[in-house]
């Protein structure tokens, strides 16, 4: 190879390398918000000085997404913290699967009083006593998951008195095939401490007819509503005419769950005779619950989206 014409890779490699700097400081910060928090604090954080000063921007950490698919090799209660501690008081919104703990969720309000969304999916660890230890640091909360989880109507209790601005809620649980043990204790908590919501999503709730009553009764603001495997809801005559008034978009226990953002586990193996299983979706009739799943909710997905 000529020595010319190694001089012009090398000038080359040096310019595309001055380019990689020289981005401006705006369009860095967009790529390291699509990156995500795992992505940004474990790689992008690594390249250079310059990506490195950016990554500790606090205005990058108004948002964390600390998605995972529940692998915990990585310390991801640590890379969280530093997420967190890099926003400096500007976090408005964050997403943690699987991982949460009491301690981290004390961390996290104790960074900010101004968090506006929080999404705890999976997150087992994290018990009533904390929740309701933090509630009161939550005083700007519009917008709350906390679906598959050990928490109780006793949280719900809670933030509802201390979240005053709370419009939309996720609490899904675990799903099955059937009508199971009926338990209102959620649904009249949340009729009961939340008359501001305007989308809720009750996922796979024991709730009965007397619970779907309260909400509508306690809720007036309420838009949407999710009761997809709320088996223990029978809809119709006055309740349905009741929900076709209030509510604007409606799901009901039979409707298909693809874009269920929690995996759906059904378990097929222990129905009982006296409930329809899913597989007899088929046979029930669109006149059995007059809403027959055309509902959009997708405005109410859209809250959750990080």
């Amino acid at each position: 190879m000529s020595s010319s014409s190694s001089s012009v890779k090398s000038v080359g490699a040096d310019r595309e390398e001055r380019n990689w700097k020289d981005l401006p400081r705006d369009v860095l910060c967009t790529i390291f918000q699509k990156l995500g928090a795992i992505e940004t604090l474990t790689r992008a954080q690594h390249v250079c000085s310059v990506w490195r000063t950016i990554s500790k921007d606090p205005l990058l950490w108004c948002t964390i997404d600390m998605s995972n698919s529940g692998d915990m090799d990585l310390q991801l209660g640590i890379i969280c913290s530093r997420a967190i501690d890099y926003s400096c008081g500007h976090l408005l919104r964050i997403n943690i699967e699987h991982f949460g703990t009491d301690d981290l969720l004390r961390h996290i309000t104790d960074s900010t009083n101004r968090l506006q969304c929080l999404r705890l999916a999976r997150c087992c660890r994290i018990t009533d006593k904390g929740l309701c230890d933090v509630a009161k640091k939550l005083p700007q909360l519009e917008e709350l998951d906390i679906s598959i989880s050990n928490l109780t109507k006793d949280s719900l209790e809670v933030i509802g008195r201390c979240c005053p601005l709370l419009k939309s809620l996720k609490f899904n649980m675990e799903s099955y095939g059937r009508a199971h043990i009926e338990c209102n204790e959620e649904a009249f908590a949340i009729a009961g401490t939340m008359p501001g919501l305007h989308h809720l999503q009750l996922f796979g709730n024991k709730l009965t007819n007397d619970g779907l009553l309260a909400i509508l009764d306690g809720c007036p603001k309420l838009e949407s509503l999710d009761l997809r495997q709320c088996f223990n809801v029978i809809l119709g005559g006055s309740l349905s005419k009741r929900c076709s008034e209030q509510i604007k978009d409606l799901r009901i226990p039979y409707n298909p769950t693809d874009e269920y953002s929690c995996e759906a586990e059904i378990d097929y193996g222990s129905l009982d005779e006296d409930y329809p299983s899913i597989s007899d979706m088929d046979s029930l009739s669109d006149d059995h619950y007059e809403f027959s799943g055309g509902s959009d909710f997708s405005e109410f997905d859209d809250f959750w989206k990080f």
